[in-house]
């Protein structure tokens, strides 16, 4: 890996313990808002206060503290209570109906939520770390432009209270599951000391069911039916270890050490139907029972290093890493046909990534309480994928097949640089950002003996205003630009199967989607209560989606395919107040807008439609020591490419009781109305499919935390004051 080695020759001279700083000084806070202690995290301002709820000129903030579905679930299901946040029942995730979406913690990118397994991490990591969500739809420049939907920013909870203090909490609910954690803090004189480990078992059940009736001259009138049923179960681990040091008053050295890792099995049985025509005459049946172990392992070494000059905000930061992502899925499975001869197959599929990056920022303040910022952003990730595959009429005597065999390169490399720069006028505000990159593509198809270079080079810029109308109203004004690169099995050519009905393939001429995103906003704030108002507009350029194809036989072809443009919008509405002293709300709503021009797809123009999405929540503090709190969403139908998804809807329950300031207990229940699953449709002048997807989400969880250390205990933090989390 050419950057690789670049990059860890550039840092030689800096310390392996490289940290994160110190808090920066206060600045004075804008009219009509309180002061607040900002402590920066790799370009990130996180404020001390505990407000369910804050803006700033290019971000929102959700705080977490509230949500009791965190604390005893993932980090899938905190984000399924955040405005503008899907969060499908496969733990896929969107942002605005925009799947594109990258997904950082503390402000730094980790391959978990990259690539294969991305969803199954966000189901399996657990939330109860996380203090703060922030959703940034138009980064400035200062951020990567990976991801057109924007920016999901996950902040952790941190303890800088002298003295060790820790907590240990255990969730159980059905089936067996459970999880449990221990984090912990050391903070003496210059040194602190942070550490947390969690795990968690989990079992579930899930269905599916995928209808197709073609009209092709391969399939006149066929009818395809698939059934599955599957049980799955398995654990995850989250490690992590960090020191800071405070070297001198103005600089200080850090480390992190982390390890996340799963381990799942999944076993079931599906069952194939192909009818002819006429629909009576069975023309293929078969059962498929099928087995499969996945294994995926991440594990990242960090350092960072900061020093403050003279003068408040005055700072140079320089992050150092290097991460490590090994995943594996191994499969087999026996077919019993009913018009010929028994199957058995073994199949799997392995990717290894490396990823380094080294990050330096310079932030310096400037005449007329101007700021101006800097950096250089260099990364590079070398990935191996490895597909391979066995068939034959009996276990000992299957051999190696061609089709499913394969082995895959993928080296990407990327340097970039961005300046950005912030005065105030008085009530209004501007925030201007340009950011350059030029990037590095290499693929090899090892088997097939087929290799591509893409190297080009791209500006992104970002522009946010804001006007402060009064000390209770703002106005805001943003712009970005944003790239979705394709990801890197997308660009495999080779076909590659599923299962007898499904094979998929990747498409080496992928051009990354850029998209041009605009924003209007209005916010009244007053007390308690918030209102925001938010019109947005998007337009994409080589959008890349799914293309389904028959392959005859009732055999079908997913890949991939640039379409040529979509325009989307919306008017988005969040509202956050108490409707009594101990009743609290918090309340969005997303009327959003798409248009696609499909005539790519074997459709005769444009499509679109209008969704209408919303979420609510009502927390109650029945006593001081009693809190209730109810989370709900719902999304309407919403377009896709070759189809539609159908409305999905979701119920969750809560209980808390403090026992004491060290002791709490809580209870939740999720999918009460076991109305959550996945439905989508291909409606195209060939092909009708309807693929229904739905696990047992519904389940009952108990649970309690403990706080130690510290001296006098301190009370868990709820945002009593703000509402919870939930709009």
């Amino acid at each position: 890996m050419r950057l690789n080695v670049l990059l860890l020759a550039a840092v030689a001279g800096l310390s392996p313990n490289l940290a994160q700083a110190a808090p920066t000084t206060a600045k004075p806070a804008p009219a009509g808002k309180p002061a607040e202690s900002p402590t920066a995290v790799e370009g990130v301002t996180v404020t001390s206060d505990s407000t369910a709820m804050r803006t700033s000129i290019d971000r929102r903030s959700y705080s977490v503290a509230n949500d009791l579905t965190a604390k005893t679930g993932s980090i899938a299901d905190a984000l399924r209570n955040i405005p503008s946040v899907e969060v499908d029942v496969q733990g896929n995730v969107s942002l605005r109906g925009d799947p594109n979406v990258t997904i950082m913690i503390d402000g730094k990118p980790s391959s978990m939520f990259n690539g294969d397994g991305k969803a199954d991490a966000l189901q399996q990591m657990p939330a109860d770390q996380i203090d703060r969500v922030e959703v940034m739809t138009n980064p400035s420049a200062a951020y990567r432009p990976d991801g057109t939907a924007g920016i999901i920013n996950l902040i952790t909870k941190k303890t800088r209270k002298p003295g060790a203090t820790g907590s240990f909490k255990l969730n159980v609910g059905p089936d067996g599951r459970y999880n449990t954690g221990v984090t912990g803090n050391l903070v003496k004189g210059k040194l602190t000391l942070s550490g947390d480990a969690g795990f968690r078992y989990d079992r579930q059940k899930f269905w599916s069911t995928d209808e197709r009736d073609t009209t092709t001259a391969a399939n006149p009138g066929a009818h395809t039916v698939q059934d599955g049923a599957f049980k799955n179960a398995g654990s995850a681990v989250n490690l992590r270890g960090g020191i800071d040091y405070n070297l001198t008053p103005k600089d200080r050295l850090s480390g992190e050490v982390r390890f996340r890792g799963m381990d799942y099995s999944t076993g079931g049985e599906e069952t194939f139907t192909v009818l002819g025509a006429p629909p009576s005459a069975p023309a293929l049946a078969y059962t498929r029972a099928s087995s499969a172990k996945m294994d995926r392992k991440n594990g990242a070494v960090s350092g960072d290093w900061r020093h403050q000059f003279k003068g408040a905000e005055h700072e140079l930061d320089a992050h150092l890493e290097y991460e490590v992502t090994d995943f594996q899925r191994d499969s087999q499975a026996f077919i019993d046909n009913a018009t010929s001869a028994d199957v058995y197959e073994t199949f799997g599929f392995g990717a290894d990534q490396n990823r380094v990056n080294f990050k330096l920022d310079y932030t310096r303040p400037m005449s007329d309480e101007a700021k101006l910022k800097t950096g250089l952003d260099l990364e590079g990730v070398d990935n191996d994928y490895d597909n391979h595959g066995t068939r034959g009429p009996s276990l000992a005597g299957q051999i190696v097949d061609p089709s499913r065999t394969n082995r895959f390169l993928y080296d990407q490399d990327v340097y970039a640089g961005y300046v950005t720069y912030e005065r105030p006028f008085g009530d209004f505000t501007a925030l201007a950002g340009l950011r350059a990159e030029q990037v590095e593509i290499r693929t090899d198809q090892v088997t097939s003996g087929q290799k591509d270079d893409n190297s080009y080079f791209r500006v992104y810029p970002s522009l946010h205003l804001g006007y402060t109308v009064s000390q209770t109203q703002t106005l805001t004004a943003n712009y970005s630009r944003r790239v979705q690169r394709p990801q890197v099995q997308d660009l495999n050519p080779y076909r590659i199967y599923q299962d007898p009905n499904n094979y998929r393939a990747g498409n080496p001429d992928l051009k990354p989607q850029v998209t041009d995103s605009y924003e209007l906003g209005w916010q009244y704030r007053k007390g308690p209560a918030s209102y925001l108002a938010t019109a947005y507009y998007r337009e994409s350029r080589d959008g890349v989606t799914d293309v389904v194809s028959d392959l005859g036989g009732g055999v079908f072809l997913n890949t991939r395919e640039n379409l040529a443009k979509s325009r989307n919008g919306g008017l988005e509405l969040v509202a956050n107040g108490k409707l009594t002293p101990k009743l609290s709300y918090n309340i969005s709503g997303n009327a959003f807008w798409n248009e696609i021009d499909a005539s790519d797809l074997g459709f005769a123009g444009k499509r679109s439609g209008t969704t209408l999405s919303g979420r609510a929540s009502l927390s109650w503090q029945a006593t001081p020591k009693d809190f209730f709190q109810l989370n709900g969403f719902t999304s309407g139908r919403r377009l896709m490419p070759q189809g539609y998804r159908e409305p999905i809807s979701l119920l969750n329950l809560g209980y808390r009781r403090k026992v004491s300031d060290r002791l709490n207990f809580v209870v939740t229940a999720n999918d009460v109305l076991n109305a959550f699953k996945d439905v989508t449709v291909i409606d195209t002048p060939w092909l009708r499919e309807r693929a229904e997807r739905r696990a047992n989400v519904r389940a009952v969880f108990f649970g309690f935390t403990y706080s130690f250390g510290g001296g006098k205990a301190r009370p868990e933090q709820f945002d009593f004051g703000g509402g919870a989390v939930g709009g």
